[in-house]
């Protein structure tokens, strides 16, 4: 029964449309199914701020257990091609059936959540209290997860079923991402007749690029420029030049010194040539560092082996909600569900994999005692 279910109940959330900053309609769903199973369910007001399709969500079971309590979190967002999407079974794996995306990342977590819930009310297993939280608008920045109140929940750790790869693996750190753009203003003239009386943004690029570090910087360190355009036409000294970038690390401090590096590089260029520069820097992600001795992972390891799987652990060069969560104050890992191929039209998940109920169930079972 539960292997059917499960599927039919990733089919169903799968089949609800709900690419970033639509989400209204499958959180209708979702917070009819917690109620259904006799969850408690709070919804914030955050898609007044976030312009999102709905509102995060918390559901709560609460179960009578003398253990520390447990979230567990979940994105309702999707990216695109992700409308009109079905699912098939090849060979015991799940694909989508046409041109889209399957949204295993993450309806998939979503799907796990609320069979887990199931098996746990079936079963007759005791819990503590157990919070599942759904926020929308992950794929676009994190912004739903962000814009939650953290005081909104009673668990001090939690896991976030939103990774890749084979169940038992869990993304330990997670870096701090900058993303930034950066306007060159300078003076146009005709190329052809009087180039010295121009400022061309292209030499103030040139003299900048020279202090900016690029590429794979260290273990846990990347920066990059990915867009650069300026310019109207061939004969014109370029008087304007718009780029952007991001800066990635573990470390918060690596990454604060290379955005003040390429400020610098950029401000002092322009001097030298006479124009001026607009930088404007956003911070998308905080990165956090788990240790293997804390509670959040000792607990995981301890589950991961009650259920025959392998613990292994990674260091993400992306972020997700785990990032939110830990920056504001959460211990948090973001846990491997099976997933792959995420975000292409070959998306696909092993029904197998997303047996990581069995994870949920023994994380829940395992739960240390209140202090």
């Amino acid at each position: 029964m539960g292997r059917n279910r499960l599927v039919e109940t990733f089919s169903t959330i799968v089949g609800i449309d709900s690419v970033s900053k639509n989400e209204g309609k499958v959180h209708e769903h979702l917070i009819q199914v917690f109620e259904s199973l006799g969850l408690e369910v709070t919804e914030d007001q955050s898609k007044k701020q976030t312009g999102l399709g709905g509102n995060n969500i918390i559901a709560t079971l609460y179960g009578t257990k003398e253990v520390k309590p447990l979230f567990f979190s979940c994105h309702t967002d999707t990216v695109t091609p992700g409308i009109g999407i079905e699912v098939e079974e090849r060979e015991g794996i799940l694909y989508s059936k046409g041109e889209t995306i399957l949204a295993a990342d993450d309806k998939a977590g979503i799907a796990i959540m609320v069979e887990s819930i199931q098996r746990i009310l079936e079963e007759g297993i005791e819990t503590g209290i157990l919070e599942f939280v759904l926020s929308p608008g992950e794929e676009i920045g994190l912004i739903g997860a962000e814009a939650l109140d953290i005081h909104l929940l009673e668990s001090d750790i939690g896991y976030v079923l939103d990774n890749g790869g084979p169940v038992g693996k869990s993304i330990v750190a997670s870096p701090t991402l900058y993303m930034y753009e950066v306007v060159i203003h300078g003076k146009a003239a005709h190329a052809g007749l009087e180039p010295e009386k121009g400022i061309s943004t292209v030499h103030i690029l040139a003299e900048a690029l020279k202090d900016i570090k690029t590429g794979r910087l260290d273990e846990e360190t990347t920066a990059n420029i990915g867009q650069i355009h300026g310019g109207d036409a061939t004969n014109v000294v370029m008087d304007h030049l718009n780029l952007k970038g991001e800066v990635r690390s573990i470390s918060k401090a690596k990454a604060d010194q290379l955005i003040e590096e390429m400020k610098q590089a950029f401000t002092t260029a322009a001097e030298k040539f006479g124009g001026t520069v607009e930088i404007n820097v956003e911070l998308k992600a905080t990165g956090f560092r788990l240790l293997e001795d804390e509670p959040v992972i000792t607990l995981l390891k301890e589950a991961v082996g009650t259920i025959g799987r392998d613990y292994q652990s990674e260091v993400s060069g992306g972020g997700s909600d785990a990032n939110v969560f830990n920056a504001k104050g959460k211990r948090v890992t973001n846990v491997s569900i099976g997933y792959d191929k995420i975000h292409t039209i070959d998306e696909c998940i092993p029904v197998a994999e997303m047996e990581a109920v069995q994870l949920v169930l023994a994380l829940v079972q395992h739960s240390p005692k209140k202090e």
